[in-house]
């Protein structure tokens, strides 16, 4: 039994993905810039490449104006390069006029041939600080927007932020079938879990004591419920995973062994991220953690000393790391996306040592998003006119 009713509970896989560090997140040692590990195009290719050879199923790729490449460039690069693999698409609601958004997303997604999954973000874009009712009503609208792009011939939407009448949505058809790419959407405030209820298919969480993942999906589920809705559900969470827990343990320290705590400050406040109800989470856990770090077994909080957002890795020996994983999935999280540093490594250690144990699955062919034949779209099999 799940923790909550989930839209998959027979699915009996789940969709591992890895993590692309298009946002300068790539160390040998945790807070130590190397410059053999920066955000370019060779290196972060490398990473999906990799990620792709050892039988991930998705990628995130992440999005920060400060630091990074931008995203959806980078996955239409990698569209050519790659066979398999889906990508995890971090779009900005707002950063494109929604509807020209939505013609972007059909093209990637047409290039892909169905490969595309979408992380819905509403932090503030550069220079920019708006409340969050007014971000969180904007993302909204957006994803409204892009959902009769994707299921209707035209588009007439009346709202706060945006007001369209009689756009014809040809331009904006995607290469995927029964509503489009799937969204993910990551959390916590009231508004938040309303957009994500409302709108979203995968909510995703990052790592917290079982007892507190268990009540974000009691949180956001009781939204869904409102609007009729079921979800799945997603942790991201880093990935240290040795033969011993012993070994794992000690990699753990090796991490953080030159980091400097003022500077890894520096580095958590530099995303836009970094004053989030979330991210707040995360530094809690900390604080609860014990002398080592850990505040559960093999949860251990050291990432976050030098990273906003997603702060704690699965630490452990194989089977342990197996074990964390199945009761995660009892519970109902049915997406898994990872990361470890550095990243081309740390997913050869997991991707050889872990990953050929789970069944494994695409979560928009489970879905039934991606046709079996080209789409009869302007784009695909349709007629041009």
């Amino acid at each position: 039994m799940t923790i909550v009713p989930i839209t998959s509970p027979d699915l009996g896989a789940a969709e591992v993905s890895w993590f692309s560090a298009l946002c300068s997140d790539d160390y040998q040692f945790l807070g130590v810039p190397d410059g053999a590990l920066k955000s370019n195009w060779d290196h972060c290719s490398n990473i999906v490449k990799q990620a792709e050879n050892l039988g991930f199923r998705n990628i995130l790729c992440p999005s920060s104006y400060q630091v990074g490449q931008d995203t959806l460039s980078f996955v239409a690069g990698c569209a050519p390069i790659t066979e398999a693999i889906n990508f995890l698409a971090a779009i900005r609601c707002g950063e494109v006029q929604p509807i020209m958004l939505a013609r972007t997303i059909a093209t990637l997604d047409h290039m892909l041939k169905g490969r595309l999954t979408l992380n819905v973000i509403s932090s503030d874009f550069p220079g920019e600080v708006a409340p969050s009712a007014f971000r969180y009503q904007r993302s909204h609208e957006v994803v409204e927007i892009l959902r009769q792009a994707w299921t209707r011939d035209k588009i007439n939407y009346e709202g706060k932020v945006y007001n369209f009448k009689d756009v014809p949505t040809e331009p904006a058809r995607p290469y995927q079938i029964n509503g489009g790419p799937l969204l993910y959407f990551g959390g916590y405030s009231p508004d938040a879990l309303e957009l994500c209820g409302a709108q979203c298919d995968v909510y995703l969480m990052w790592p917290e004591t079982k007892e507190l993942l268990a009540q974000r999906m009691k949180d956001v589920h009781a939204r869904a419920a409102t609007h009729s809705r079921t979800l799945d559900y997603g942790l991201r969470v880093h990935m240290i995973v040795r033969d011993t827990e012993a070994e794992a343990m000690e990699y753990a320290d090796y991490l953080v062994s030159k980091l400097d705590d003022e500077y890894g400050k520096i580095i958590r406040d530099r995303a836009h991220d970094s004053i989030s109800l979330g991210v707040s989470h995360q530094a809690r856990a900390r604080e609860l953690a014990d002398q080592f770090g850990y505040v559960e077994p093999h949860l251990w909080t050291g990432i976050g000393r030098a990273r906003s957002g997603c702060g704690a890795a699965l630490v452990g020996s194989t089977d342990q790391i197996l074990s964390k994983i199945e009761e995660y999935q009892r519970m109902g999280i049915r997406a898994f996306i990872f990361s470890g540093y550095p990243h081309l490594i740390e997913a050869a250690h997991f991707g050889t040592k872990v990953l050929p144990q789970i069944k494994t699955c695409s979560l928009p062919h489970a879905y039934g998003r991606v046709p079996n034949e080209l789409p009869p779209t302007p784009l695909g099999a349709g007629v041009r006119r």
